[in-house]
C-alpha cells in the first residue's frame, strides 16, 4: 500500500502545485489481487482538472507492476476543506 501512496504523490493539481496526497484529496484505497479502488475528492465540484487528475492517478498507478487495474471513484462528500491538507501542503499554499 506505501508504494500506491508514493505513487499517488507524484499526481499533482496543476492549479495548486501541490500532490494530490498532501492536498487531501485521498479518501480511501483499496487494493486486492492487483485491483486499486481510490476513492478521492478534489478541491471543488466543477473543477476544470476532474479529467486531468483522474487520468493522472490511473497513468501513475498502472506504472506499478503490481497493478492490473485501477478504478478511481470521485466523491463530494465529505467536502474537501484545507484542514485535509498536510503541513507541506499548507506552507506551500500559505496556510501556515
Amino acid at each position: 500500500m506505501d508504494s500506491i501512496t508514493e505513487c499517488l504523490k507524484e499526481v499533482y493539481d496543476p492549479e495548486l502545485g501541490v500532490n494530490i496526497v498532501d492536498l487531501g484529496l485521498i479518501y480511501d484505497i483499496q487494493f486486492a489481487a492487483g485491483n486499486v479502488s481510490v476513492v478521492m475528492t478534489l478541491t471543488t465540484p466543477g473543477c476544470p482538472m476532474h479529467d486531468m487528475i483522474v487520468g493522472g492517478v490511473k497513468r501513475a498507478l498502472q506504472t506499478l507492476p503490481e497493478v492490473l487495474s485501477v478504478e478511481v471513484d470521485v466523491v463530494w462528500e465529505p467536502a474537501w476543506a484545507p484542514t485535509l491538507m498536510s503541513d507541506e501542503a499548507k506552507e506551500h499554499l500559505g496556510y501556515m
